[in-house]
């Protein structure tokens, strides 16, 4: 309910909370105690477990108080065990694809662990395009992973062609993960114990970019070449190739998110309330 462009987050009639409010016999509002962009996203995904329910809404408010929320263009907490609630995206939480909502594709199992892909022809497609939807040098891509691998495949990403193309990807042979934005010859790698927790990439401008593993730098490149943005849609789970999903991944997904570009500092902060998240719902790794 608003009044004007204002939306009524709290009513009471002197000090007495009013819970709802009907016009005739129908409800036009209701009270509740959660932030509303956290409330939309409960209601709309069907999270109806209580412990859920607060992981969720603390987690819109760590962000906004770290002041992150403003940048996230797609929010994908794979909340409440079905593909039904993992689809939405909690920015904006509507089942369209102008949203951002998922579409997964191939073999997932589905839990209140998150979504495990089968690393041979599972894929979701988030229907944002790099070009269209990202500023061409402030962007950020992350995946959380509950489990480790021993082959390459890719997390996430698009590729338009050999200068049009972002990609994160992981091999246990190196053990490295690899982030590459608009031109492989701009590659950054970060070498890591094993393949688990938020791993993430961006650039805040042309000249770098960086790649993260719980909220730490792993590597920042500076001598990037610059190229264009892809125009295909970002998957994850795979790498969006021409077109068609190709380079599966088998890494468990318990979160994932692609924004404007975080700061170091940022990128700390935004580990932080993402592990908080993880650990209220007792899957942090």
């Amino acid at each position: 309910m608003k009044i004007g462009l204002t939306n009524i987050v709290s009513c009471k009639i002197g000090s007495t909370q009013v819970n709802r409010v009907y016009i005739g016999s129908t409800l036009i509002w209701s009270y509740s105690a959660f932030d509303p962009d956290a409330q939309l996203f409960i209601t709309n995904a069907a999270i109806t477990e209580p412990v859920q329910q607060n992981a969720v809404n603390n987690l819109v408010i760590n962000l906004k108080n770290y002041g992150i929320w403003s940048k996230m263009k797609a929010l994908y907490p794979f909340v409440g065990g079905t593909a039904a609630q993992h689809k939405f995206n909690l920015k904006n939480p509507l089942d369209t694809d102008a949203a951002f909502r998922l579409v997964f594709n191939g073999g997932w199992v589905h839990s209140s662990n998150g979504a495990l892909p089968n690393g041979t022809n599972a894929w979701a497609d988030t229907f944002l395009s790099h070009s269209a939807n990202l500023p061409l040098n402030s962007f950020n891509y992350g995946y959380y992973s509950r489990g480790t691998s021993t082959a390459f495949s890719e997390l996430m990403g698009a590729f338009d062609n050999n200068t049009k193309e972002t990609q994160l990807f992981i091999n246990d042979t190196y053990s490295y993960i690899t982030a590459e934005a608009f031109s492989q010859s701009s590659r950054v790698l970060g070498f890591v114990p094993n393949f688990t927790g938020l791993l993430n990439y961006g650039r805040l401008n042309a000249n770098s970019l960086s790649v993260y593993r719980n909220g730490n730098v792993l590597n920042t490149g500076t001598s990037i070449v610059t190229g264009l943005a892809p125009s295909l849609n970002v998957y994850i789970g795979a790498l969006n190739y021409l077109g068609n999903a190709s380079f599966f991944t088998a890494l468990p997904c318990a979160f994932s998110h692609i924004s404007d570009g975080l700061t170091n500092a940022e990128a700390a902060n935004y580990y932080i309330a993402v592990n908080n998240f993880q650990t209220t719902l007792s899957r942090n790794v």
